[in-house]
């Protein structure tokens, strides 16, 4: 397998099943004019040729550069190129190889991340260490779940910086370890320590999985020190806190402890929907309202898989040529949504809807009066209502309510409140996806 197959077939993990059949799978790698600054690829016709061209070749770029640590211009051909523009084109590139190189990505910034209270800690920390680099907080350390933006902070420090014209070395901490054990084969440590000990910022990716892994620890450890006493910034992330990396020698876990750690949480309903609605207006995709509120309410709180959700429906609708409606997204994505959990409890309920909306439990249950816990209270009992077998009589008992009147009074007030607040009902229907699904299983 060639680096042009080897590119291709890691593109496919990134798009949707159908892009990849119907566009990216008939290119074909030219090895015979490609270099390591400019890479050729034959499309069968123009049409898919402009597509590519305008929608992937900077993905494309981005993956080569990942393979042989150079960012090549990617041309997509139909037949035999004339010898001029070749001639233009590697001049082109050879311009742009005098620039620094990196792995990031140019569209992950500041300005296309998406604020909102679960990320509003982990956004602010991550800017202002971009302005003042190893001054306020060395290293921060971004964690949190799977598809939440840690990523996209730690990049957008790094395109900030490169606009700056600084050195930034951002890599995984699987691509870290790769590159420590080829120099340490052929014996060119030299060169590895150069590299990631004489950049401006080092930006580390997914550093949970140095876990146990010794060698690759003891020199982490001499890198880390090299940059931290020259007041060089280091930006980690992680799936989980430093104390919770198992395998981590103390000494690394008390340097990552040493500057600031900014957890990002799971986003909230109006977060998804505005990351939904940027999504569609860089990618110029039309959805309306109630298509964004059904992809926000029932897709999780994976943003990679969201805006993944958006490009397939997209690609669908290019494809088939059909107008995206609510019944066409409900068929395209119906594999993507969660089986629905059997024999919901009030308990279920109850635990989801003290999280979501920041009460406890035990007040839910209690008598108390206060607007948000009433609130509260009245969701659980709307949901235990519509997605348990429970009786009314059996609910006002759950609740600690005198009968069922109480329940009833309560369902009044709730279908009152959804007759004329839009958003409540969107954040109801939220909730019972949410609790309709086996979203807690480990």
């Amino acid at each position: 397998m060639n680096i042009g197959q080897k590119v291709l077939f890691e593109l496919k993990k990134e798009i949707t099943e159908t892009e990849y059949e119907r566009y990216i799978k008939k290119l074909v790698y030219d090895t015979r004019r490609s270099r390591s600054n400019i890479i050729y690829f034959n499309a069968p016709n123009m049409l898919v040729a402009k597509w590519i061209k305008t929608k992937y070749s900077e993905k494309l770029a981005h993956l080569f550069e990942l393979q042989n640590e150079v960012k090549p211009d990617i041309e997509i051909t139909v037949g035999k190129q004339t010898e001029k523009t070749v001639k233009t084109t590697a001049k082109q590139s050879s311009e742009k190889q005098q620039s620094k190189s990196t792995y990031l990505n140019p569209s992950l910034t500041f300005e296309s991340f998406i604020v909102g209270p679960s990320n509003q800690f982990a956004y602010t920390t991550a800017k202002s260490v971009a302005e003042k680099p190893g001054q306020l907080y060395n290293p921060l350390f971004l964690y949190g779940g799977v598809g939440l933006g840690k990523t996209h902070l730690l990049q957008a420090i790094g395109n900030y910086h490169i606009a700056l014209g600084k050195t930034v070395i951002y890599t995984t901490l699987e691509q870290f370890m790769n590159s420590f054990t080829s120099h340490l084969r052929s014996q060119t440590m030299d060169r590895f320590r150069e590299k990631f000990r004489e950049c401006d910022l080092l930006l580390i990716d997914d550093i949970q999985f140095l876990s146990r892994k010794e060698q690759t620890q003891e020199e982490f450890f001499h890198t880390f020190n090299e940059l931290y006493n020259a007041n060089k910034q280091i930006v980690i992330t992680s799936d989980r806190q430093p104390n919770k990396i198992a395998g981590l020698v103390d000494r690394l876990r008390s340097r990552f402890e040493w500057g600031l750690m900014a957890d990002i949480q799971p986003p909230g309903l109006e977060t998804k929907i505005a990351i939904i609605q940027k999504k569609c207006e860089l990618d110029g995709i039309d959805l309306n309202h109630e298509i964004i509120n059904f992809i926000a309410t029932h897709m999780g709180d994976n943003i990679r898989e969201i805006e993944g959700t958006i490009i397939k429906l997209n690609a669908l609708s290019s494809m088939l040529n059909q107008e995206i409606t609510l019944d066409f997204a409900q068929n395209a994505i119906k594999d993507q949504l969660k089986e629905k959990k059997e024999n919901v409890t009030i308990d279920d309920i109850v635990k989801i809807v003290s999280r979501e909306l920041n009460i406890k439990p035990s007040d839910i249950k209690s008598k108390k009066r206060t607007k948000n816990v009433v609130n509260a209270r009245r969701t659980a009992i709307y949901l235990a209502r519509n997605l348990t077998p429970n009786s009314m009589p059996q609910i006002a008992l759950y609740f600690g309510m005198k009968d069922h009147t109480a329940i009833s009074h309560a369902m009044k007030k709730i279908n009152e409140i959804i007759d004329n607040d839009e958003n409540f009902k969107v954040l109801l229907e939220e909730l019972s996806n949410k609790i309709n699904t086996d979203t807690n299983k480990e």
